[in-house]
């Protein structure tokens, strides 16, 4: 899926885990998840695919965000799990 051509960006919906996992964030995280979704929601096809899912692992190296999420055939995008935030070492489990 290519991003939009009107520009208009997709919907982002959170479901369980990722909900629960949102409500233990500090307010750095979530501000740099924050940013992590707005690209994604621009163009859904950043992350990578999840082989033999319908699922895109997409990751931030910069914000240190990692976001599982899948697309719709409506282009709504379904947030189902947050991997972490990149503390000293690498991706911490949230």
């Amino acid at each position: 899926m290519s991003p939009d051509p009107s520009g208009r960006r997709a919907r982002v919906v959170m479901v369980e885990p990722a909900l629960t996992q949102l409500t233990k964030l500090t307010a750095n995280e979530t501000h740099r998840l924050d940013r992590a979704i707005v690209a994604i929601s621009v163009n859904p096809d950043l992350g990578t695919e999840v082989p033999g899912t319908l699922l895109r692992d997409y990751a931030d190296d910069i914000d240190g965000v990692r976001v599982i999420y899948y697309v719709t055939a409506l282009r709504t995008i379904i947030i189902s799990g947050l991997c972490g935030f990149v503390a000293a070492q690498g991706f911490a489990a949230v």
